[in-house]
């Protein structure tokens, strides 16, 4: 299997926080216009399942640091991937961010997309 340097385990690219009812989930790559990696589809996928879960839980805050909420996926660390020839995990990065979009599409808790406050001139 041919290695490339698009993979990158940053456990910060994706942020949780909340206290005893909500959630927030906080997508933290703004130099990327947060556009989700492998990583972070697989942190907020086992997250996403736990809070859905979790009968404390209530609802899910998401927010996006930086001038973007999300980007959608990162297509290019994909085709990098593929390129110096690893296809799998171009099949395995779809997989799971299929799998989450279906997760968010029918979750059973409300999900609120925080907006952010425009500058005041």
């Amino acid at each position: 299997m041919a290695s490339f340097g698009y993979f990158k385990r940053d456990l910060n690219q994706v942020l949780f926080e909340g206290d005893s009812f909500y959630r927030e989930v906080i997508l933290n790559r703004p130099t990327k216009l947060n556009s989700l990696n492998y990583e972070m589809i697989s942190q907020m996928l086992k997250k996403f399942r736990d809070f859905e879960m979790d009968s404390t839980v209530k609802f899910v805050i998401l927010k996006g640091n930086g001038k973007a909420f999300c980007a959608g996926g990162d297509i290019v660390s994909v085709v990098g991937s593929i390129i110096t020839g690893s296809w799998s995990f171009g099949a395995r990065f779809y997989e799971n961010q299929l799998t989450l979009d279906y997760l968010l599409a029918t979750y059973r808790k409300p999900l609120c997309l925080a907006a952010k406050k425009l500058k005041e001139k």
